[in-house]
């Protein structure tokens, strides 16, 4: 049976693969697991809803309160309000679940269902296996007079609360800075802006009209050509694109280059390291991330730990060293002294601060890394759990990385979703990595 969870939790075209039916019963499944051993006669549980500005979202968050509300559980709805938004005040709050109702930055059609567990971490694999097992062995009824939990609509102080929090992140003032944020339509629409101006920072906002339609529609941080446009436009110091549910964050300097997430990383991971708080002196990226973040780290005396594709997976390693910095390329900057998961307005906030610090441009901050041209391919195969297995394969994958050399690299991966293999090489030159990748893609077609 095709798990139910994804790599960021239950995603979906909503109103078809993604129902109210399947939300309530992902509440009540949910609520029976999370508060299993919480349950005492002293303290009812708790939960926290929040969501993206998408429609459906109103639908979807309705029918996870009854559902939650049907096992016990009393719940609090938070409305719009970014992802690490919910996972902070889930902690802030003393929370034992928090639920994000959002698709992040995918089209508005779709949403998901994110869940976080008391302190606003993340679940393990292994709790959500125990969640859709407890979908399946469901019974009718609950809890009944008294032992119903309540559903509050709406916290009048839970926006104050989360940019309170945001502004005790940052100790340098952010005056003359003038940024362009896109907020996608998304999340960030009232958030980022409101964050960035109580720094200090002029700010110029675009795209943060959200409509219940209109959420990462030629904008935000998938469509990164709008802030490029609008800070050479406005004759900005940077821009900042979010994504539906504010969970990253791309950058662009005053000339309109992108500052991509590996980019940001170098930038913080020296900062951090100048300050003595870079843990062990170690950065954790994922797989994905350029080989010239690598190399930049190397040279500055920095250790890149790398995991699995999946801000997950980085979080995994950050708690797990107890490391102070990680994140993935496309913008999920995870800084775990100040957040419990990926935040896109902290992480423009700490750009901006360490502009401040230095009196520098953030294309001189980011010039401390080349990035390595970097070329993907996606083959599709008829079962992508034998490809590696392949002698060709294997002999193809050694012949390319002895011709890059330690000025490129290979990496040869499965698709998480769909049956395709992602083939990446990176080389000091496009061209040349074009043709390795050519070449290796030709071989794992035919394996």
């Amino acid at each position: 049976m095709t798990r139910l969870f994804g790599t960021d939790g239950v995603r979906g075209l909503a109103n078809d693969a993604l129902t109210a039916p399947l939300a309530m019963k992902l509440g009540q499944a949910a609520a029976i697991v999370l508060t299993q051993n919480k349950r005492s006669e002293q303290r009812r549980t708790t939960a926290i809803i929040g969501r993206d500005p998408r429609v459906s979202g109103e639908m979807l968050a309705a029918a996870m309160a009854a559902g939650m509300a049907s096992k016990g559980v009393d719940v609090l709805r938070v409305g719009v309000i970014p992802t690490p938004g919910l996972a902070f005040l889930t902690d802030d709050y003393g929370a034992d679940i928090g639920v994000m109702i959002s698709a992040s930055h995918n089209p508005m059609p779709d949403n998901g269902i994110k869940f976080f567990s008391a302190g606003g971490k993340k679940l393990a694999d292994a709790v959500e296996d125990e969640i859709e097992q407890a979908m399946a062995d469901l019974e009718e009824g609950g809890p009944a007079g008294t032992g119903i939990g309540r559903i509050i609509e709406e916290s009048p102080d839970a926006h104050v609360r989360y940019l309170e929090h945001l502004a005790e992140s940052v100790t340098t003032p952010l005056d003359g800075i003038k940024v362009v944020v896109d907020c996608a339509n998304g999340a960030a629409s009232k958030i980022a802006p409101a964050a960035y101006a109580a720094a200090g920072a002029e700010v110029i906002p675009i795209f943060n009209a959200p409509n219940a339609y209109n959420i990462n529609d030629n904008c935000g941080s998938t469509h990164i050509e709008q802030i490029q446009k609008a800070v050479v436009e406005h004759g900005a110091d940077l821009g900042l694109a979010h994504d539906g549910d504010a969970d990253r964050c791309l950058a662009v300097d005053a000339e309109g280059n992108i500052v991509d997430g590996d980019q940001i990383m170098a930038v913080l991971a020296l900062g951090m390291k100048e300050k003595a708080s870079l843990r062990e002196n170690t950065l954790v990226a994922t797989v994905m991330s350029n080989l010239g973040l690598k190399l930049a780290m190397q040279r500055e005396g920095i250790t890149v730990r790398e995991t699995k594709v999946g801000d997950r997976y980085v979080l995994e390693e950050l708690n797990a060293g107890e490391f102070s910095l990680g994140g993935e390329q496309s913008g999920h900057i995870v800084v775990p002294s100040r957040a419990t998961t990926g935040d896109g307005t902290l992480s423009g906030l700490l750009i901006m601060e360490r502009m401040a610090e230095t009196g520098k441009t953030l294309q001189e901050l980011a010039s401390v890394m080349t990035v390595l041209p970097q070329v993907l391919i996606n083959v599709p195969v008829s079962d992508k759990s034998l490809i590696l297995e392949s002698a060709e394969v294997k002999n193809a994958i050694a012949e390319a990385e002895e011709e890059l050399g330690e000025d490129g690299r290979v990496l040869l991966r499965p698709s998480g979703t769909e049956e395709l293999f992602r083939v990446m090489v990176e080389a000091a030159e496009k061209e040349h990595a074009r043709k390795v990748a050519g070449r290796l893609a030709a071989v794992v077609a035919a394996a």
